[in-house]
């Protein structure tokens, strides 16, 4: 069992920290079956920081992973009403938002793709609303993780699976900065100033596009949309309150221009993928789309990934993470993009998030679109960094800037 002093202070990070829980707000947490224990905790922190009122939205891996099996597509295309409205009373309810994840990676690998990917594109459809309002930050929202023993066997296979689910709990909390001896709160303080400051720094450049080069094979061009901004760390949502959407982060990311990347790119991490690990992938760019790409492990999906919508095959996303990094450091692959992205430089296959252009989260998508914003269902991270990367940094007067070398910030 985990240090509880531990898991109540993951909780208490997660709601002052995290979502910022404002008095007398809504509360939505969502998370699975295996999360339980931890979203008890969320539950009662919730409370003790004045939440009106805290509802929770339960699924189950394994019961979605027999749903996919043995439903016929047109049902699984079927969403089901009260889905749609239970969502969009939390959203008239001004809540704020806790995700508690904890994957099993591998569950679907025996499950048809197209069903997965019709099951999930009738979801993003029905729910679009929804992720407007989120990737808008037109309220609070915050992931925080909890393990499961499949999981953990998996990150640990030489460990029993109690020593396991123990040793992913070590990890977690050391990557979100929780420790017996420190007060994590005040520690995330002094965290988003750092990363303040870095983009701070970046945006003064106002680079027009990043060279990225390593010996594996990435040979990159992404140009930045205009008027761009660098982020990370904590945010500030539509209702003023400042909050941190992901437990742990190390990442500052902008939005690329999306008919702007050029070359290839070589993943260096998996990518969890509605279940399936993607694995030894590139993927090739011309004018910002995928034209070409290839995996060893799961194609499939990546294939599946990449034609869920016309935006897929564009990025949404580019950050920046050096490899000289406390979760990169650890050398632990989670097998979750949460943590991995945060060991890694990465960039996003999708949806771009409104606030990484100047004013752009009071400008409807469509306006945002004619600038060069890529709209999508899916907005999915996968990991490129390495321990050579090299990144040149382009201004817009063509001025030269080394941003990266052997792998770590340099500016």
């Amino acid at each position: 069992m985990p240090n509880q002093i531990l898991v109540n202070k993951l909780a208490k990070l997660a709601v002052l920290v995290g979502a910022n829980v404002q008095k007398d707000q809504v509360v939505v947490i969502r998370g699975t079956t295996e999360t339980k224990e931890l979203i008890r905790e969320i539950a009662e922190e919730a409370y003790l920081a004045g939440a009106k009122k805290v509802m929770v939205q339960w699924s189950d891996d394994y019961i979605s992973k027999s749903s996919l099996k043995h439903q016929k597509i047109e049902d699984l295309e079927s969403v089901s009403p009260w889905l749609v409205e239970q969502h969009k009373e939390a959203v008239e309810q001004g809540a704020c938002f806790i995700s508690v994840t904890s994957p099993i990676p591998g569950l679907n690998s025996d499950v048809d793709p197209i069903k997965a990917q019709k099951a999930g594109i009738a979801i993003q459809k029905v729910l679009g609303f929804f992720r407007e309002h989120l990737m808008g930050n037109r309220a609070q929202w915050t992931i925080v993780a909890a393990p499961n023993k499949v999981w953990a066997k998996q990150v640990f296979p030489k460990l029993n699976e109690d020593d396991a689910v123990e040793a992913l709990w070590d990890a977690i909390f050391e990557a979100s900065r929780v420790r017996i001896d420190n007060d994590p709160v005040l520690e995330w303080a002094k965290h988003n100033e750092v990363l303040r400051k870095h983009n701070e720094l970046l945006n003064q450049y106002n680079f027009k596009h990043l060279h990225f080069k390593n010996s594996l094979g990435t040979d990159l061009i992404v140009e930045l949309v205009k008027n761009h901004v660098w982020a990370g760390g904590g945010e500030h949502a539509t209702n003023g309150a400042y909050f941190n959407p992901n437990i742990p982060t190390e990442e500052t990311f902008t939005m690329p221009y999306k008919w702007g990347t050029q070359g290839k790119v070589v993943a260096t991490k998996p990518l969890n993928y509605q279940g399936k690990l993607i694995d030894e992938f590139y993927l090739v760019f011309k004018d910002g789309k995928v034209v070409e790409h290839d995996a060893k492990k799961e194609k499939a999906a990546l294939d599946n990934l990449l034609d869920t919508d016309e935006g897929s095959r564009y990025i949404g996303e580019i950050a920046l993470i050096s490899h000289d990094s406390p979760i990169s450091n650890t050398n632990i692959l989670f097998l979750n993009t949460l943590f991995d992205e945060n060991a890694s430089c990465h960039m996003a296959l999708g949806r771009a998030y409104p606030m990484n252009v100047k004013n752009g989260v009071n400008t409807p998508i469509a306006d945002l679109e004619k600038i060069g914003y890529n709209n999508s269902m899916v907005h999915s991270d996968f990991m490129f960094g390495s321990s050579d990367m090299e990144i040149t940094g382009v201004t817009q007067d063509g001025k030269e800037i080394k941003v990266f070398e052997k792998g770590n910030f340099v500016i």
